[in-house]
């Protein structure tokens, strides 16, 4: 219990050293999206060999004729367990389409990642790694309508508009880089914080004719979490997850906690509750089958946007598997965080 006091002492000064104004995520469960939080994150995976994911985010349904929608797959392993007699090496690779507006405004990013995994001593574990991907961002113009085609009614499209792009589609290439720190003192405890920096390169992404400041500003993201196996049939999963880039953040924190239906967990039911600070608040539901977790979180608009929106922003929805290569682990070290 001392190491629960002093973890949700962690979270309480980070919530009061941060003064930030809020912004939507692209997943409110950023906790099962791990590669697009850190790269370090590949292959970090404490109670199985691999994973797969999946999630699915429909924003803004009630308020805009042309939602945005967010889709993305991932997948993870562990390699070279057994050449590495200290650490391992994490592959991974995460695939991201995002579609908003009128104007059919198309994401889509493709990365590679890798990590490495070393361990100190016999309860911590310290992880640095990159990712590497190409994105791409098209736009129907045809969709769109510009101020100088308002006619003093409405906007339309017929009316010649000087507002003209020299590109309907760009591609460039991503790189992100991040390290991360695990503290497991007992089977019962586990600690986890980590760091990274997105767009490094700062790439150039815009639609009109290069204007020498279209580059992409470098995002920050560090995040803390924890596993607490409270009771036999209890483990609760406290976070923390703040971002900046340029003079945008955002910070979310809650706590979602996992209920042991069977004798050896083959069966969890699954809540949990966060608040990202000055926009929302976000309970979530689920439940695990063996090893396969399926969960759902619903956006409460709680700033302004709740006059338009009636207090609806999202719903999002993942699954995430996670295995191991084999049915026999005796060459596997013991899983590093608290397990049914």
């Amino acid at each position: 219990m001392r190491f629960i006091k002093i973890f949700f002492l962690l979270i309480l000064c980070c919530f009061a050293l941060i003064n930030a104004e809020g912004q939507d995520l692209h997943f409110s469960q950023f906790f099962n999206n791990p590669l697009l939080t850190n790269p370090a994150n590949t292959g970090f995976i404490p109670d199985a060999d691999y994973r797969l994911g999946a999630s699915y985010r429909n924003q803004y349904s009630n308020i805009m004729a042309v939602p945005y929608k967010t889709m993305s797959i991932f997948g993870d392993a562990q390699v070279f367990r057994n050449r590495i007699e200290t650490g391992w090496l994490g592959l991974g690779a995460v695939i991201l389409r995002d579609v908003a507006g009128s104007g059919s405004l198309t994401s889509t990013k493709a990365y590679a990642s890798i990590a490495y995994h070393q361990e100190l001593g016999l309860s911590s574990l310290l992880t640095a790694g990159f990712n590497v991907g190409w994105a791409n961002k098209r736009i129907d113009q045809s969709k769109l309508t510009f101020p100088d085609q308002f006619d003093g009614k409405f906007f339309d499209s017929n009316i010649p508009t000087s507002a003209m792009l020299l590109n309907n589609s760009i591609s460039y290439f991503d790189l992100q880089v991040g390290m991360n720190y695990a503290y497991f003192p007992t089977e019962d405890i586990y600690i986890n914080a980590g760091y990274s920096i997105h767009h490094v390169n700062e790439p150039k992404e815009t639609f009109f004719e290069d204007n020498g400041n279209d580059q992409i500003s470098m995002r920050q993201i560090a995040f803390l979490n924890g596993l607490f196996k409270v009771t036999d049939n209890v483990i609760i999963n406290p976070n923390v997850y703040y971002t900046t880039q340029a003079k945008a953040s955002e910070l979310v924190l809650g706590i979602n906690g996992a209920y042991n239906l069977t004798e050896h967990g083959e069966k969890q039911f699954i809540a949990g509750l966060y608040y990202r600070y000055g926009d929302a608040v976000v309970p979530m539901v689920g439940l695990e089958i063996n090893n396969i977790r399926f969960t759902f979180s619903y956006d409460v608009t709680t700033s302004s946007l709740k006059n338009y929106n009636h207090s609806f922003g999202a719903t999002e929805f993942n699954v995430l598997k996670k295995g191991y290569y084999s049915d026999f682990q005796g060459d596997r070290q013991q899983a590093l965080c608290p397990v049914f």
